[in-house]
């Protein structure tokens, strides 16, 4: 009888890409043109349309252990077999061993969820999105520009906290980290860190502006 674990695991295409980390349910807009992407595009839009997406790590030379499937919503052929696409991330998965690496990598993941909340995260998020909504305001005072949260921002804690994730910008290893967790909590918690550090670094910034402004 084999274990539930072994039930979910499966052979994947991997498509490692640097300073890209892709949260479920997050859009990932792709431009295929090396041979081998090419190849295997070709190949999964004629099975199940899903590929893992992994983050490339420079400072290790290989990619991270950690990603997400990514599903092709659309795609477009354009000259020379260069392909436009659309992904959606998908669940998570961590890689156990690679199957092969020619002509491109795959390798024999296992899907991944967040633990059952042990408490309400409910009043967490709520923080999270009000420090969400000042980092906001204050990045547009301080651009004199018109900034605004879309109306499908996410208010479930999980999806919250990978809406968060996946929108910090110019911070690949942060959000890696960010994906790995499988405590909604803990992520929810980390992201009010960084929401709070940015929110003081803006007012400072902000009352700066509005003193030499005056």
């Amino acid at each position: 009888m084999p274990s539930s674990s072994s039930i979910a695991v499966r052979e994947l295409p991997l498509f490692p890409l640097p300073e890209v980390v892709l949260f479920p349910s997050r859009p990932l807009p792709l431009h295929i043109f090396e041979f081998r992407y090419r190849i295997m595009m070709n190949t999964i839009l004629e099975s199940d349309r899903r590929f893992g997406v992994v983050m490339w790590d420079p400072v290790k030379g290989q990619p991270a252990s950690v990603g997400s499937c990514a599903e092709i919503l659309q795609y477009q052929r354009l000259p020379d077999d260069r392909m436009k696409m659309l992904t959606l991330g998908q669940q998570r998965f961590r890689v156990l061993e690679y199957v092969r690496e020619k002509p491109y990598l795959v390798g024999l993941v296992e899907w991944i969820e967040d633990r059952p909340p042990e408490r309400d995260l409910r009043p967490l998020a709520a923080e999270v999105d009000r420090l969400l909504r000042d980092v906001v305001h204050l990045s547009a005072k301080l651009m004199d520009q018109k900034i605004e949260l879309p109306e499908d921002v996410p208010t479930l804690p999980t999806e919250l906290s990978y809406w968060v994730a996946s929108n910090l910008a110019g911070v690949a290893a942060e959000q890696q980290t960010l994906l790995e967790m499988q405590d909604t909590a803990a992520r929810l918690e980390r992201e009010a860190e960084i929401l709070s550090s940015t929110r003081s670094h803006l007012a400072a910034r902000t009352a700066l502006k509005d003193a030499l402004d005056d």
